[in-house]
């Protein structure tokens, strides 16, 4: 902890590493690499009986999530320096989303297995779309980005993920290390001979005092040998687009899927108890209160809906697999998991506390088990699979109020399964025993699995990567359309204005939702079961979801999309207005507000427009118009990094209100943003020791005003704490590294270091918290080596600099966190307006889009800076 540390660039530590803003559980699929969940096709919605019953199965090792490829822009533009942490937001704007649906096909008998083929067609052969392979050409080696690259909104990409190779300009080949500006190579692990995959990229750059961006050194990296070759980039957005209804692709194989692996009973002498008394379940049913006791200290075991579906449920099970000890349960009051609570705590402490060589071996045994599942060969080429593990068996948790959170969610097995792949091709074999439900030849479809979950009913699908070229073919048209609605936008809106007092009451009540979805970027809505979740959308709206407030107001209030609440108190035209009064004339507040308009009737309308539109399609639209305005607008002129970044945010938060992407404030706000004061502070104190130590070698300084001032929230006893801290610190990283040394050794038959080693580093600390205490309230600091006058000054101004950073930073966490950011950027915002943006003003990409979105949207990194949207 000496004081040289206060002139250290470690205070480059990424913000990431402080914010823990609370994880909100979809309730649906598609992350961890499970299955995505889509919306359930009337043409394939049979439902299945699912049983309870746990067959059991060969034990499968765990997967670990599948690194995802990353690919930087070929031209892009310099990246801001380590001072710049990850982005966050700042102020207040204007408002606006999509939802995919796949496809279905008809059943037949292929080897004894039931399977579909789709209804060909002769168009589909003759417009199949050519798909061009771009060898990419070797460039220099790149620099490794930082951890702070990237987006705070955002889930961070784990650690050793790919790049995806770009193509270079001829000759770049040639370019000599000495006098590289794009350099270092992505280092690999040591031991790993496998070839690097190189990026473009930029040469550093930082964020100056002016705002403006200063060259850096580079930094030295394991370079890539010569004679490795690039794996090839398919640019499938060069080549002849695919469109909707046509053949996605002509080949497919693939392995299938990984089943969870079978339930391993508890210890005998790990029990429940009910009414104090340990109860002896058998397997099936101990399984199903382990769900519930692995949650005993979450939110959901406090929620009355949660513990009322669990229970009900549980005692469906108990009737086929009652206690062994004829304990009758019937109360849920009355049931104590903690026992087991307890044990799956101290499971957790055992897998934590592994050797490193201990968890690299299982990780390595987990990657051998799901190798031959990550990839698939579509029309000839590796494509890599975005979800190939089944979701084990557990306790439905939804979003907002579900009425049906608690639910359990049935085991999935093999003949619940659909696999689609290529004709002829040979057929995986599942990982557990039993055989598929159905075997498909669907090649208008992009799916390769999909099962009917039993809690909703829905389908879950098993589809390509987000990277892979069918999912970015499906990105890029969904954009295109919304942008091609510029050019009907304008007529549509005249004719539903003038039909907003049409006198046929079909066309009105058209008109005053059409008005809703394109002002307010409501969802069109869908009829739902009574057994449903009570979510709605425009079209099914009811009157008690729409109140009136003179002269103009409207107050909407209802459950929309995965239950999350639609509040919005508006202004609206004065037509629009009379009309939601007329409509609601002599009905109950049951009734439907629209009671002659629907969702496929209002589709059906857009359609005459523009082929292919939608109310979907309306809210990509005002979505990415707005964001587009909202950063043409409120962009500053000669800021600095992270002021545009706050600017960018603030747009982005604009279009997640006006899409209704809210969220509660996660729980641990507060103490996420505690820690960020912490860090301000310990910023400000680095700086007055800097102060300090220029005091001591000339008292001139005192007289300069930047220099004169005492930093602001440093109280006396919060530099003790903090100094104390920093010695803690420093004798724990000791620790660590004394420990982490001994076990290599050991490892590689040598004799560990003695406790004397470890003893010395301890005293050393010790000692150097002793110098800095007889500082404190001197007004007077030293550094343990010397540095010119001009040095400290520059590393004043540098702390200046990161403090004003900082501060920005607190205000876009602390102005974004009731706003979920990432649905609208992954979803509803063209990529194409942030890449051109941030092109247009040097600002690095990945402070804004993490390594998984570089690795969905590559074919949008290449817009010029002109491109708008």
């Amino acid at each position: 902890m000496s004081s040289d540390a206060y002139m250290s660039s470690d205070d480059d530590r990424p913000l990431g590493s402080l914010q823990n803003d609370g994880k909100a559980h979809t309730g649906r699929g598609g992350e961890n690499g499970y299955a995505k969940e889509e919306a359930s096709d009337s043409s394939m919605s049979e439902d299945e009986d699912m049983p309870l019953s746990h067959v059991t199965a060969p034990k499968s090792e765990p997967v670990t999530p599948v690194k995802s490829l990353r690919r930087k822009r070929a031209a892009a533009l310099d990246s801001s320096s380590d001072d710049d942490d990850t982005p966050l937001a700042s102020s207040p704007v204007k408002q606006s989303a999509t939802i995919l649906m796949p496809g279905t096909s008809k059943a037949s008998t292929v080897n004894g297995h039931k399977a579909v083929k789709a209804e060909s067609d002769d168009k589909r052969s003759s417009t199949a779309a050519k798909k061009k392979r771009v060898p990419t050409k070797k460039g220099p080696p790149q620099k490794k980005l930082k951890r702070e690259d990237h987006d705070a909104s955002e889930p961070p990409a784990s650690e050793g993920e790919e790049s995806i190779p770009v193509k270079k300009e001829k000759g770049s080949r040639k370019r000599k290390s000495k006098v590289k500006e794009e350099t270092d190579a992505d280092v690999e692990d040591s031991g790993k001979s496998k070839p690097t995959k190189k990026r473009a990229t930029s040469k550093k750059v930082k964020d100056g005092a002016d705002g403006s961006a200063t060259p850096q050194p580079k930094k030295k990296g394991k370079v890539k040998d010569e004679g490795e070759d690039e794996e090839e980039v398919y640019r499938w957005w060069e080549a002849q687009q695919n469109n909707d209804g046509e053949v996605k692709w002509q080949t497919l194989e693939h392995n299938g899927v990984i089943f969870p692996p079978p339930y391993e009973p508890l210890p005998s002498n790990v029990k429940m108890r009910y009414k104090g008394k340990e109860v002896d379940l058998p397997s099936e049913s101990e399984e199903v209160a382990g769900f519930y006791a692995a949650m005993l200290e979450t939110e959901h075991a406090q929620d009355a809906t949660f513990n009322k579906n669990f229970f009900e449920d549980w005692l469906k099970v108990l009737q086929d697999y009652p206690p062994r000890n004829k304990t009758k349960i019937t109360k849920f009051e009355d049931c104590d998991f903690r026992p087991m609570f307890e044990h799956f705590e101290a499971e957790k402490a055992k897998k934590k506390a592994l050797s490193t060589a201990e968890k690299k071996e299982l990780k390595k045994q987990k990657d051998t088990f799901e190798e031959k599942y990550v990839t698939c060969l579509l029309d000839g080429r590796k494509e890599k699979v975005g979800n190939f593990r089944v979701e084990p068996p557990g306790l439905f948790r939804g979003r907002g109020d579900h009425p049906k959170k608690g639910a359990l969610k049935f085991r999935v097995r093999p003949d619940d399964i659909t696999i689609n792949i290529g004709e002829g091709t040979p057929i995986p074999v599942p990982n557990m025993p039993g055989d598929w439900k159905a075997i498909v030849h669907d090649q208008t479809v992009t799916w390769l699995a999909n099962w009917v979950e039993n809690v909703n009913g829905n389908y879950k699908y098993v589809f390509l990567a987000a990277g892979s070229s069918l999912k970015g073919q499906s990105d890029m048209q969904k954009f295109e359309k919304a942008r091609e609605l510029k050019n009907h936008v304008d007529r549509i809106r005249k004719d539903y204005t003038a039909d907003l007092r049409s006198k046929v009451m079909a066309d009105r009540q058209r008109a005053t939702a059409m008005y809703f979805i394109d002002k307010l970027a409501l969802r069109a809505g869908n009829e739902k079961g009574e057994d449903e979740a009570d979510t709605v959308g425009c079209c099914s709206l009811r009157c008690e979801h729409v109140t009136l407030e003179a002269p103009d107001f409207l107050i909407f209030d209802f459950l929309g999309k995965d239950s999350i609440r639609y509040y919005n108190r508006v202004s609206v035209d004065p037509q629009v207005f009379k009309n939601i009064k007329l409509f609601k004339d002599n009905k109950e507040d049951s009734d439907n507000l629209f009671d002659r308009v629907n969702t496929s009737l209002l589709n059906k309308h857009l359609a005459s427009y523009m082929k292919g539109l939608t109310a979907k399609v309306f809210r990509t639209y005002n979505a990415s118009i707005t964001f587009q305005q909202q950063l043409d607008e409120g962009t500053p002129a000669n800021a600095t990094i992270q002021e545009k970044l706050n600017a960018y945010n603030h747009a982005n938060r604009m279009v997640a209100i006006l899409c209704n992407h809210q969220r509660s404030a996660p729980k641990t706000h507060e103490q996420s943003m505690g820690k960020m004061r912490d860090r301000l502070r310990s910023l400000k104190y680095d700086r007055m020791k800097l102060r300090h130590v220029l005091f001591n070698m000339d008292s001139k300084y005192k007289k300069q005003k930047q220099y004169a001032d005492d930093e602001s929230d440093l109280d006396d006893d919060w530099i003790e704490d903090h100094e104390v801290s920093l010695k803690n610190k420093e004798i724990e990283k000791a620790e660590k590294k004394f420990a982490k040394d001994n076990e290599k050794l050991v490892q590689e038959g040598n004799k560990p270091q003695p406790d004397s080693v470890l003893q010395e580093k301890i005293e050393a600390a010790e000692a150097e918290y002793q110098r800095v205490a007889k500082e404190r309230g001197t007004g007077k600091a030293k550094l343990k080596r010397d540095r010119a006058p001009e040095k400290i000054e520059e590393a004043v101004q540098k702390l200046d600099e990161k403090i004003k950073t900082f501060k920005l930073q607190m205000d876009d966490r602390e102005a974004g966190k009731e706003v979920a950011l990432g649905t609208s950027k992954i979803n509803y915002l063209d990529p194409r307006i942030t890449a051109a943006w941030c092109s247009a003003h040097t600002v690095p990409i990945e402070k804004i889009f993490s390594k998984t979105l570089l690795a969905k949207f590559p074919w949008a990194m290449e817009v010029d800076d002109a491109w708008k949207f």
